[in-house]
């Protein structure tokens, strides 16, 4: 058993896969690494190299070769640990309610369910379910959405730094047109979000973001509020929804008419920029898109979401095409599960209506890199270069007969990664790994 001031060593034997860049619809070569008789060698809980099982043989003295923890995936594919861009963890009793719209779906259920965790112990038990549940999807990380309650932002902020994961999550900040249950003022906001910033922001993994829910529930008032608080500190997080829905467009112009668009909002009130995030993103136009790459702000890609309310189609193309960063999403919940990996096989689905199929590295790329890119947290985690944080998931390609069946040809990765998405799930997943540290096991 090793004391406080000896490394840590393990050794992660199975077909490693990761990303260095986008893959774009061709493959490109060097936009990942995949070694079919690979390992990881993890000190300490991050990546101290990543190569051919072979060639770590020799790059790794003996001693610490004998010393080392094992973990032996082989015929299994490992992946960094999944990254869930939006998401809203007390929404996770509210999946599978019947769908409406998107504004008639907040009123009905989502704003009843929220009401609920001005309850601590409603939001303790949500937020260990969904932590338990995220991994066991092969979820590593995710942007999430608390309520107007700071309870509910402890519960969360606990629970995630329990199993010492990469979180963030922030106050649902909401002054309008909300059930009165529902709603705070500015100078609630300001005192919760300052001291909730306080409490959790840069604790272990776990980073704090401002959360408008979105404009037309927050004052201008609030919006300036969160746009301060934003660039009060130079790490802070934004997350929020835009240009979802026809209806919330149309509201928003109604409530913002000195705005050019929805996006505008955001802007006037200094909330684009690194470390934004958007969810949706479905109907924007080219003037939108084009300043959502230029100032670096993010789109949050929910096709279960978008598809399960009717709200439309993202067009990831279009976004790559113009350079915005783009993650992936469950939503939940809007979205119809906690998996990443169904999710997937949706924004293909979406993609072939514009026409421009989503092709597997490109998806897998999106789940992992692409979404740590996203939240601007590439520097911890999303690939194993090494000095990374080692989140890591094991998938069996052939975890569901359908599966193995379809397979039993020996297929080549990108057609055993598309299989995955399309007949895939949660049951693929084998073991999921935090800080190297073995976090879920099927």
């Amino acid at each position: 058993m090793n004391d406080s001031t000896t490394p840590r060593h393990q050794l992660v034997l199975g077909q490693i896969l990761h990303f260095l860049s986008d893959p774009g619809e061709h493959d490109a070569a060097d936009s990942y690494q995949y070694f079919p008789d690979g390992a990881l060698w993890i000190v300490d809980g991050h990546i101290a190299d990543v190569g051919a099982w072979q060639d770590l043989q020799a790059r790794i003295p003996a001693a610490v070769r004998g010393a080392a923890e094992v973990f032996d995936y082989t015929g299994k594919l490992v992946l960094p640990g999944l990254i869930d861009t939006h998401c809203h963890y007390p929404q996770s009793g509210i999946i599978a309610s019947f769908g409406r719209q998107l504004l008639d779906w907040l009123n009905d259920y989502t704003f009843p369910a929220e009401a609920a965790f001005s309850d601590p112990a409603v939001g303790a038990a949500t937020a260990d379910y969904f932590v338990e549940r995220m991994l066991a999807h092969g979820t590593t990380t995710a942007s999430v959405f608390s309520t107007v309650h700071p309870e509910s932002v402890d519960a969360f902020m606990a629970s995630a730094k329990k199993h010492h994961l990469r979180m963030l999550t922030g106050k649902v900040m909401m002054d309008r047109h909300a059930p009165a249950n529902l709603m705070d003022t500015v100078a609630d906001a300001e005192r919760d979000c300052l001291a909730l910033i306080e409490r959790w922001h840069g604790q272990g993994r776990l980073r704090y973001s401002i959360t408008p829910r979105f404009a037309p529930t927050s004052s201008p008032a609030q919006l300036a509020l969160a746009g301060e608080l934003y660039h009060s500190l130079p790490d802070l997080h934004v997350q929020s929804h835009l240009a979802e829905n026809p209806d919330e467009i149309a509201w928003v112009g109604e409530l913002f008419p000195h705005c050019r668009d929805y996006l505008d909002v955001y802007s006037h009130y200094g909330l684009l920029g690194p470390r934004t995030i958007y969810g949706h993103c479905i109907h924007l136009a080219p003037v939108e898109i084009e300043e959502m790459a230029s100032t670096g702000s993010a789109a949050a890609f929910c096709p279960t979401s978008n598809l399960f309310l009717g709200s439309g189609f993202f067009n990831h193309p279009a976004a790559s095409d113009a350079g915005i960063r783009v993650g992936l999403a469950t939503d939940v919940g809007g979205g119809t599960s906690f998996s990443l990996i169904r999710t997937l096989g949706e924004a293909y689905k979406v993609s072939q209506l514009h026409q421009r199929p989503l092709p597997p590295l490109r998806a897998w790329f999106l789940a992992t890199l692409g979404g740590a890119q996203a939240l601007y947290l590439e520097k911890f985690i999303g690939n194993f270069m090494p000095g990374k944080e080692a989140d890591f998931v094991v998938l069996d390609p052939c975890a569901t007969p359908e599966l193995d069946f379809r397979l039993k040809g020996g297929e080549g990765l990108a057609e055993r990664l598309f299989a995955m998405m399309i007949l895939g799930d949660e049951r693929c997943v084998k073991a999921t790994h935090i800080m190297g540290k073995l976090a879920f096991q099927s």
